[in-house]
């Protein structure tokens, strides 16, 4: 089915020559310099048009990425990929700030071990991904039971991140990790394709929750046309999990799974289930904060109340949505208290098609702002 390559972070000396750069080593062999950063703010700036909404989280020193095993996407449909992918982040230290150190003293003998592990879902993971799940649709009342199911049920596309630390973690018969139960879930990721699951009651409601919230009647037009007439040839990319997840980690998780729809299109039984993984497009869900200063169409614009238009909650989103082939916003019942800063923005749906053929790209433009954090 698929292999899952591992990454682990490790801590450097703090005797490193002053330039202080980092190596970034892939199971390839190849490596890239990065740069070691300070903590970064809580709120980021990735284009002129929009900004990130981000935890403030202690520095990463060094990524270093390994592998327990080859596996190529060429195998035949009997082969079956089966090391997981392992997640791991030590080590995470706090800035050298002069004037905070006093308070690193205080805590120069605490060290923040974090593990992450990658597995495939699977039933135990199901009130985890519930969990996860419970606002994806807004207050809609809808199967989301029966879409958790269909997430657990396609192990061969979709990964879930576990800690490692849980007391569920134990090892089976071969020495790996099987991901027990008792495992703090903390994210989710998936592609279902619209016409494998048409019969479903969850992609159904699902599906009649997004017409319903599109307004636009042209919108409308060409939304049935990806979610209906080109079911078969959608995907419905779905990616949750907790505000703090590093993007170090979010970053792996994207590459596999566009790695798992690659090797699925070769490695699944029956030409059936590998054509259900031959998408044209993806189409996504998700959030974001608008400004409610925002001037209409054929408004005057008046700068200084709307320098930040749209806050993006998660980063890839303002990729995903500059390489949309189009999209769409929508009110949101749920009311969400802000915080101070944000008291002028509010919280909107927004959905996007995006063509397959610029996946690429967009994990390359992803790459590039992990990089840069």
């Amino acid at each position: 089915m698929k292999a899952k390559k591992g990454v682990t972070f490790v801590d450097l000396d703090d005797d490193d020559d002053d330039d202080d750069k980092h190596k970034l080593m892939a199971a390839q062999s190849r490596t890239i310099p990065m740069k070691k950063k300070k903590r970064p703010k809580p709120m980021l700036t990735f284009s002129s048009f929009a900004r990130c909404s981000l935890l403030s989280l202690p520095k990463f020193t060094t990524t270093h990425f390994s592998s327990s095993s080859s596996s190529s996407p060429n195998s035949n449909a009997n082969s079956h990929h089966t090391n997981h992918k392992n997640i791991k982040q030590i080590d995470l230290s706090s800035d050298d700030d002069e004037d905070e150190e006093e308070e690193e003293d205080q805590e120069e003998e605490e060290m923040v071990q974090v593990d992450f592990e990658f597995f495939d879902p699977k039933l135990e993971d199901f009130h985890g991904v519930k969990l996860l799940l419970q606002k994806y649709l807004d207050n809609y009342q809808w199967d989301l039971s029966g879409f958790v199911d269909l997430i657990l049920a396609q192990t061969t596309v979709g990964t879930v991140v576990k800690s490692a630390d849980s007391e569920g973690d134990t090892d089976d018969s071969d020495g790996n990790r099987d991901g027990g139960d008792e495992q703090e879930l903390f994210a989710v990721i998936t592609a279902l394709n619209f016409g494998r699951y048409q019969d479903n009651r969850c992609m159904k409601e699902l599906k009649q929750y997004v017409l319903g919230m599109c307004k636009e009647e042209k919108t409308k037009v060409k939304l049935k046309q990806v979610l209906e007439e080109e079911a078969k040839d959608t995907g419905l990319l779905m990616c949750q999990r907790f505000a703090n997840c590093p993007y170090q980690l979010v970053l792996k998780l994207y590459e596999a799974l566009f790695d798992e729809i690659s090797w699925a299109t070769e490695d699944e039984p029956t030409a059936v289930l590998r054509d259900s993984f031959r998408f044209k497009h993806y189409f996504l869900i998700t959030k974001i904060l608008e400004n409610k200063a925002r001037p209409q169409q054929g408004a005057v614009k008046r700068k200084a109340d709307w320098d930040e238009p749209v806050i993006y909650l998660k980063q890839e989103d303002e990729i995903f949505h500059e390489m949309s082939s189009w999209s769409f916003t929508f009110e949101l019942s749920a009311e969400e208290l802000a915080p101070p800063e944000l008291k002028s923005y509010k919280k909107v749906g927004l959905a996007m098609v995006i063509k397959a053929e610029v996946i690429p790209k967009f994990l390359e433009k992803l790459k590039s702002l992990v990089e840069s954090l």
